[in-house]
């Protein structure tokens, strides 16, 4: 009860500031401010085995489990669970999130909303690497009304020891400071008929573990009462970044060997613990496929496309 009494009491200054003139001064300040996070990490593949017992796709249930070992490629999204920050819990916001990025307050509340990667090189497993993070842009939206969002678009290369790009990515973040409310069903039309599909359900251990692979301490994947009482969600939400990576995994569980150029995806509704997924793909053309992930409701979770590379 003490810790749902402090998030509340953030929650209520948030909300109370937000169209303050120091609160919108704070954040053009941010915004003018040069922002830049460098990394170092080395690919372990003890990581990586943590990683393979976490997704269904990898962790043997579903056909032989093959461990990662040193030298081999690493495999598509799976830098995500390396370079991360590694900051001390006192300098992490109340609701358990980096403030690397993050807007000043009010405008804490943080959600996934999509992104690109982008493989030129691939990375090597047992390796080290280089993350070098910065802002690519940052747009203010709905100030005028009674929902002000920033919206924080992150750049981030990833380099071997060599000083080669080998990947790229870019990750979009909405930051809101209003607490959680009912929310309506973004509709997804004009789908195509699945070619194949992978159907998974993360259970609170899934997102523990996938948590502290990332290094990552929100609450809203972590604390029922939170998610609930602040979020304005029925439960704990699936990470956008797992979600993301499944998309990935269940391509390559069901066309192995393929060489990827790019994935670009998008969140478009929150996807919860303790309920099926199922990932669909479909060809749009020889070199593109179509993928997206619905919950058992029959919601659409996130949507995404998938470019492989030519030749």
């Amino acid at each position: 009860m003490k810790f749902l009494r402090h998030i509340a009491s953030q929650v209520h200054r948030r909300h109370s500031s937000t169209g303050s003139p120091s609160a919108l001064a704070a954040l053009d300040t941010w915004i003018a401010s040069d922002k830049k996070l460098v990394i170092h990490d080395t690919l372990r593949a003890e990581h990586l085995s943590s990683l393979y017992a976490t997704l269904p796709t990898r962790d043997g249930s579903r056909k032989s489990y093959v461990p990662p070992r040193d030298g081999d490629h690493l495999g598509y999204g799976h830098h995500l669970v390396f370079f991360h920050p590694r900051n001390p819990e006192s300098a992490l916001r109340s609701d358990g999130t980096d403030a690397d990025f993050c807007p000043p307050e009010p405008f804490t509340r943080r959600m996934w909303a999509g992104g690109k990667i982008e493989w030129h090189k691939p990375l090597l497993i047992g390796s080290g690497a280089t993350s070098v993070s910065t802002i690519k842009s940052v747009d203010k939206k709905g100030f005028e009304k009674a929902s002000p969002k920033v919206f924080v678009k992150q750049h981030i290369q990833f380099s071997n020891t060599e000083d080669e790009v080998c990947v790229e990515e870019e990750r979009s973040h909405v930051y809101l400071s209003t607490p959680g409310n009912a929310r309506t069903v973004r509709q997804v039309p004009d789908l195509p008929e699945a070619q194949f599909s992978f159907t998974y359900r993360p259970t609170p251990t899934t997102l523990f573990r996938f948590s502290a692979l990332t290094f990552n301490g929100h609450y809203i994947h972590l604390d029922k009462a939170y998610a609930q009482t602040f979020e304005g969600y029925p439960e704990r939400l699936v990470h956008g970044p797992l979600t993301a990576l499944m998309l990935l995994e269940a391509f390559g569980f069901s066309t192995p060997g393929r060489t990827l150029k790019s994935l670009e995806y998008r969140a478009q509704n929150p996807l919860i613990v303790n309920r099926s997924i199922e990932i669909c793909g479909a060809w749009e053309d020889a070199d593109t496929v179509l993928v997206w992930a619905t919950s058992e409701e029959g919601v659409v979770g996130m949507t995404g496309k998938i470019v492989l590379a030519s030749g």
